[in-house]
């Protein structure tokens, strides 16, 4: 075959939504001007309306990791204990953004493919009492294991402590009930199911992480969130913002306000449970078994077999880029994204790439045995329901 398309199959960044992609070539507006403060309020109230909540939501010119640090240093001061759920890469970045700070950290570690139990969490808060925060991921993007956010918010909200949840791949691939579950900082990013590039990060703030800013006393400049606050409240952002970004945003959110939520989230979900029923048909073991996350599959690699190769092979043979492990787990796991603007076709070609990538590589597998998994798993979650219209 001599004609090869390029595809982005990776837990983030993702596909880009087309409209979105249209809209950011318009991005020769100023952004001091009522034409871009108008755009600017509009999105942010689409946001709301979105991520279903009532708190303040504010937009950064960041990548996601900006977002979870201006959550630490607006709300706490030098020496504050907290505490970090943390069962991968990105709950290992946690910890060391939280010890840059100079916060006292109480890291619950869980092994990687696992999560921390809300059991162990509630422990640790009883024992702690002067703990300031809980910070968590929702989906553990690096294993493909998701919190149990919900459980953990209600541990968390029965005390002082405010609880952080990165849910940079947790929006649009799970549930996230901000306001019910005492969700206090919800932290999302571009790249991930709100189908842009990178550079925007997005906060949804509670009133009790507002009412802790007064007493933070950590330094903070450009990730000033009063600051944001106040000049979001004017359409405008505080420094100079991803004005091209923002245009793709204002198109990603109408079309989720058109499509659901509710939709965008089982999308992810069933598209993740092909993706198992795939791995079980091909005899392929899931590195976390026990708490799949929505938004990728992590597939632990064929015994002699890298998973590094099989990586190698997606992108060289077809194209294809999805993401290897991270850290120890590089070369033992290969990770494929569900989130954001893929569909049932994406995933009919990448089991298909994957079944020939393994044989070819002497694994035995019947070509075909993954692609009629997932055929057969979406005949049945599909069956009699209208499917939502491309946009």
């Amino acid at each position: 075959m001599h004609i090869q398309k390029p595809r982005l199959l990776t837990p983030g960044p993702t596909p880009l939504y087309p409209k979105a992609l249209q809209a950011m070539m318009g991005a020769e507006i100023h952004h001091r001007t009522q034409d871009f403060r108008d755009l600017y309020l509009s999105v942010l109230a689409d946001l709301k309306v979105v991520l279903g909540t009532a708190h303040d939501v504010l937009i950064l010119a960041s990548s996601g990791t900006g977002a979870m640090e201006a959550a630490v240093t607006n709300c706490f001061s030098p020496g504050d204990r907290v505490i970090v759920c943390s069962a991968g890469k990105f709950g290992e970045r946690w910890v060391e953004l939280a010890q840059a700070y100079g916060l006292d950290v109480l890291t619950l570690s869980a092994p990687y493919g696992s999560v921390v139990e809300p059991a162990t969490l509630a422990q640790a808060l009883a024992a702690n009492p002067d703990v300031k925060g809980v910070f968590v991921q929702a989906s553990e993007s690096s294993t493909g294991a998701a919190h149990d956010v919900r459980a953990m918010g209600k541990i968390a909200q029965a005390t002082p402590a405010l609880f952080v949840v990165d849910a940079i791949t947790g929006i649009g691939t799970m549930p996230l009930a901000i306001d019910p579950w005492g969700l206090d900082f919800v932290i999302g990013g571009s790249q991930k199911a709100f189908m842009l590039p990178p550079g925007l990060a997005f906060l949804s703030i509670s009133p009790k992480a507002w009412e802790r800013m007064d007493a933070a006393r950590l330094p903070r400049y450009y990730f000033d969130l009063r600051r944001e606050k106040k000049n979001a409240a004017k359409g405008e952002s505080s420094w100079t913002p991803a004005t091209s970004l923002i245009l793709g945003l204002a198109e990603v959110l109408k079309y989720l306000k058109t499509l659901g939520m509710d939709q965008l989230i089982d999308n992810a979900q069933q598209l993740a449970a092909a993706t198992r029923a795939a791995c079980g048909a091909l005899g392929l073991e899931l590195f976390a078994p026990g708490s799949p996350s929505g938004a990728v599959t992590a597939i632990q690699a064929p015994p002699g077999l890298s998973s590094s190769v099989i990586v190698k092979e997606f992108r060289q043979k077809f194209g294809s880029i999805i993401a290897d492990g991270q850290g120890e787990m590089k070369g033992r796991i290969f990770r494929i994204g569900h989130l954001g603007y893929f569909d049932i076709v994406d995933l009919f070609a990448l089991v298909a790439e994957l079944e020939l990538i393994l044989n070819a590589n002497g694994v035995p597998v019947k070509l075909g045995t993954g692609v009629a998994a997932v055929q057969t798993h979406y005949a049945s979650h599909t069956a009699g329901k209208k499917q939502p219209v491309a946009v």
